[in-house]
């Protein structure tokens, strides 16, 4: 039966694909994303201070991500408030913010259980900021929103979804025979053509794109930065998905995925060598002007994020509250950093690596 958009796709078909998915344009593409990721692996592993990844490339993640949805923020206000109360923050960094913490939360998950239904579930409550479960009720379809035609009808069903959820969960954790790359292309797809959820669904599956390549052992930690890729070739990625949907063309959606992860991944490595040369930098000035200060645990403190304040050198234990005042008062006096009120709160902006975080190039 040909696909019809505007009628519910209840015979998506099951994985594994009924299609090459191992080709050998598919195969070369493969290899190269993995180079590149094993490259990234290293270049966070020379990084002191893994809180400086943890924080940073998930932020601009998150901000990406959401982009992708229309939600649109900036960087600055996002490193702004990661780490503080983020209630007076404008509706789109709330929810980039919520995109951030669902990453967190998959991290954590993580070490306890593989990838299942149950944790895309957590994770898209935690994108959503309510708790979110699998779609009951029909009516849900994706619009394209220049035109307001119907472009895609998911499946309906709670069980018809759980079902094919449950042939997802297998075909991740069970199909060992094609290589984890593959498999995570194969997997976004069909997550996102089942459209588990009344929303989330997109932000949901690129948290777990970054999950399945930690639990396979291909990240050491989720700071791929992937949806910059997908910004800057957004209309390929529906059309592709499209694609897919209405030809069984699993190829070119399969390199376009790789095609992410190798940028991206190249990227990424690019930024982190930037962090730790600039590090090194600021570092080696603190040590020379201002040696009374000086300890290396100082220097990385003001690199774990662009916004730092006093209270952060109190809880690392590099000094008490009124030292550390003192020390941040004095990297301003340098022209490390720049300080700014926020309310009642003082904070203390690192502008170089602000810099290197929000430059896209």
């Amino acid at each position: 039966m040909p696909f019809e958009p505007t009628k519910p796709y209840n015979d998506l078909p099951a994985l594994p694909p009924n299609a090459d998915v191992e080709s050998r344009r598919i195969l070369k593409a493969c290899v190269a994303a993995r180079s590149a990721l094993a490259e990234l692996n290293v270049a966070g592993s020379l990084i002191p201070n893994q809180a400086m990844l943890i924080n940073s490339i998930p932020t601009l993640e998150a901000q990406a991500s959401s982009e992708i949805e229309n939600i649109v923020t900036t960087a600055d206000s996002l490193f702004r408030l990661a780490s503080s109360d983020s209630g007076n923050a404008d509706p789109a960094t709330k929810e980039a913010l919520k995109y951030r913490n669902a990453i967190q939360v998959g991290a954590r998950l993580l070490k306890e259980r593989p990838l299942s239904t149950v944790m895309a579930a957590r994770i898209c409550s935690t994108v959503k900021g309510v708790e979110m479960d699998i779609r009951n009720t029909p009516g849900t379809a994706l619009i394209n929103q220049k035109t307001g035609e119907v472009i895609y009808t998911p499946p309906e069903g709670e069980k018809l979804l759980r079902d094919k959820l449950g042939n997802w969960e297998d075909y991740l954790h069970n199909a060992n025979d094609v290589d984890p790359l593959i498999r995570m292309a194969v997997a976004h797809y069909q997550f996102e053509a089942i459209h588990p959820f009344m929303d989330g669904n997109g932000r949901t599956g690129r948290v777990l794109n970054l999950l399945f390549l930690v639990e396979q052992g291909l990240l050491t930690i989720p700071v791929l930065y992937l949806s910059r890729y997908i910004i800057q070739n957004r209309p390929a990625y529906y059309q592709l998905l499209q694609e897919v949907t209405v030809s069984n063309s699993w190829e070119n959606w399969i390199l376009y995925i790789l095609e992410a992860v190798r940028d991206t991944a190249n990227w990424t490595t690019a930024k982190i060598a930037a962090i730790r040369d600039l590090l090194n930098q600021v570092a080696e000035t603190i040590k020379k002007e201002a040696p009374r200060i000086y300890s290396r645990e100082l220097a990385e403190i003001i690199f774990v994020q662009p916004y730092c304040r006093i209270g952060n050198l109190v809880d690392a234990g590099i000094a008490q509250r009124q030292s550390a005042s003192l020390y941040l008062k004095a990297l301003c006096d340098k022209g490390i950093l720049e300080e700014r009120k926020s309310g009642r709160e003082k904070l203390f902006i690192n502008p170089a690596l602000l810099a290197v975080l929000t430059d896209r190039g």
